[in-house]
């Protein structure tokens, strides 16, 4: 069963990682993909050629969702281009990690206008189209470091759960227009990037997981289609961890 058939979505961060498991598992379910990227376009062309093979439309487009001029300009062309906006998934995001006393303030601005301004700049963004159609869902990606907070990203940790702040107020301002805000918090999971860590580490932190995995981008990619479909329809301002029991 297509959950997703006729439904446009918007996804930020989409050419690779678990940007990219949802663009294949969104196309998969029926609906038509729009997802951004930052620097590479061969492999964001390619992932939009092969996902067009599901039937269904797909288009990368070349955007920086920490800017809000762009995040306005990228709303108008895929209104123009698919006719609506259904789903929105804020899934950009980047890390600078370090121990507070050695952060930058650049460092710091950095991650919270690339994964927290984001968020804002996307959402005001899409927002007059899903009140237009009086309707829509928006997924928001926090982290499981957003709700319990990690040694080492007091950056990343607080764009993160700033982040859980907006959805919730989100989903209070715009639920009688039938309009749903969620946010899913990922745990550990493995893509190119963790590939490249040492083993015996991975290993380690799989072991400390109950179950006793890394999660995969088609994991958090499942809840994405399950928070995009109406099969949550009664479901928002929510927080649905997808960690492997890491939180538990």
């Amino acid at each position: 069963m297509k959950l997703l058939e006729g439904k446009t979505a918007i996804i930020t961060g989409g050419s690779r990682g678990i940007g990219k498991g949802i663009v294949e598992t969104f196309a998969k379910h029926g609906a038509n993909v729009a997802f951004t990227y930052n620097s590479s376009q061969e492999a964001a062309e390619a992932l939009a050629e092969e996902v067009s093979k599901e039937g269904v439309k797909a288009k990368a487009y070349k955007s920086n969702a920490a800017s809000f001029e762009e995040s306005q300009e990228l709303a108008a062309a895929v209104l123009e281009e698919f006719g609506s906006i259904d789903i929105l998934v804020n899934n950009a995001g980047i890390t600078k990690d370090n121990l507070l006393m050695r952060i930058s303030e650049e460092d710091f601005d950095t991650v919270i206008e690339v994964n927290l301004k984001s968020v804002f700049n996307m959402t005001k963004a899409v927002q007059r189209a899903m009140l237009k159609q009086r309707k829509g869902s928006i997924i928001n990606m926090s982290s499981v470091v957003g709700v319990k907070g990690n040694a080492g990203q007091t950056n990343y940790a607080a764009s993160k759960a700033g982040i859980l702040g907006f959805t919730k107020s989100v989903a209070l301002e715009l639920g009688s227009r039938d309009i749903r805000c969620n946010a899913i918090a990922p745990g550990f999971i493995e893509t190119e990037m963790t590939g490249k860590l040492d083993e015996a580490v991975v290993q380690g932190w799989r072991e400390a997981i109950p179950l006793k995995r890394g999660g995969s981008p088609e994991d958090i990619a499942n809840a994405c289609v399950f928070l995009g479909s109406d099969l949550s329809a009664y479901i928002t301002g929510q927080v649905l961890n997808v960690d492997g029991g890491m939180l538990t």
